[in-house]
């Protein structure tokens, strides 16, 4: 059973995505930081040829980074300046030392479509992997869009009404509209539109891929959403009462328990996330029984890790080295079927020449421990 708990009576507000009472993810609305899809309207202060990329106030804290040529061929932009006022996205909340990422290349995010007003391009969701499928959608994505804009159709398009597309592109280009309307007389360096709510966001996401209920404090959001999902509403204290404040707290833990022995350790660096696999306890009938066991065990463990502490860039795993190349394959297919029910982009690249797994997950938000125990 897949439910989303949602509290109200903290400061902030704070969601958990639950799958059989396990964690898997934890979010904290935060509106005094840069969020990831929010629009700014930045001024350039300083464009770097050497490094393509030019420095824009956002009016946060850190100068957001912007790249000078965006990644879709059909983007239409005209060249940067310093002082030129420009529209901008966060692609990547702010980090650490970094600034946020920034795009000009802008996308507003539906349940069934993207929508993309600066570029031409029409694309369809890579989970959807029919070919009939594909050209259906890519055709009824050029005949909504019909040149004004970019369209990228989402998994859930596949399996919903050619209406209730059509209308959700149109209503998210009539959003757009009114944002673009708002730009030549908005003052810069300002926020010109709020993102979806975490809440919404993990909602459209989750939907088409089943969820079975929400679990809040709040009778009025209850309400709001009853239309959507099945709704209860409980006494105060949903996330103690649920055991997640602990599950919460042992995310922010270094070493992670497997349930045959093993275990995993855990370190997040400035440049990447190690993840080491340890036997620890485990003993199976052979050694190489073990040995398969304990890494299959580590890498569905590991994709939860990744998911839950919402750890991002580059990731490096040391699995415990396997002899047979079967086994090897073996466990790489498991890990990447574990992070295919990750709602954000993961890719694994496969084993170095050292035996190690790498992988990249995009980075859409701060993670769990600095959420938590930096702040």
């Amino acid at each position: 059973m897949k439910r989303i708990v949602y509290t109200t009576t903290v400061p902030n507000r704070e969601i958990a995505l639950t799958e059989d009472g396990v964690l898997i993810e934890y979010l904290r609305e935060d509106a005094s930081a840069a969020s990831t899809e929010a629009i700014y309207l930045g001024v350039v202060r300083r464009v770097m040829l050497g490094m393509s990329a030019a420095f824009v106030d956002i009016g946060e804290e850190k100068m957001g980074f912007l790249p000078l040529k965006e990644n879709s061929a059909t983007f239409e932009g005209q060249p940067l300046r310093t002082g030129m006022r420009v529209p901008v996205q966060v692609r990547r909340a702010a980090q650490g030392t970094k600034g946020a990422f920034l795009t000009r290349d802008i996308t507003l995010c539906g349940e069934y479509v993207l929508l993309m007003p600066m570029n031409r391009h029409i694309g369809v969701s890579a989970r959807v992997t029919d070919a009939g499928e594909i050209a259906g959608l890519k055709a009824l994505g050029a005949e909504i869009a019909r040149g004004r804009f970019g369209l990228v159709l989402r998994h859930a398009a596949a399996d919903a009404s050619e209406t209730a597309v059509r209308g959700e592109a149109e209503a998210l280009l009539a959003h757009w509209e009114e944002v673009a309307e708002r730009l030549p007389t908005a003052h810069a360096p300002s926020c010109v539109d709020r993102p979806r709510t975490l809440l919404d966001a993990l909602l459209e996401d989750e939907l088409p891929r089943g969820l079975d209920g929400l679990v809040t404090e709040d009778a009025a959001l209850a309400e709001q959403y009853a239309a959507r999902l099945p709704c209860e509403v409980e006494a105060p204290g949903v996330m103690e009462r649920h055991g997640l404040i602990r599950q919460r707290d042992a995310a922010l833990q270094r070493r992670v328990p497997l349930p045959g022995g093993g275990n995993l350790v855990i370190d997040p660096c400035e440049a990447l996330t190690v993840i080491d696999v340890n036997t620890a306890r485990h003993t199976g009938e052979s050694l190489r029984r073990t040995l398969l066991e304990t890494n299959l065990e580590a890498v569905r463990e590991a994709a939860r890790q990744i998911r839950l502490r919402s750890l991002g860039g580059i990731i490096i795993m040391d699995l415990i080295d396997m002899a047979e190349e079967a086994d090897r394959e073996a466990v790489l297919a498991a890990l990447r079927e574990a992070l295919a029910r990750d709602r954000v982009k993961t890719v694994v690249h496969g084993y170095t020449s050292l035996g190690l797994v790498e992988m990249t997950r995009r980075r859409t938000r701060r993670s769990l421990y600095q959420d938590w125990a930096e702040s």
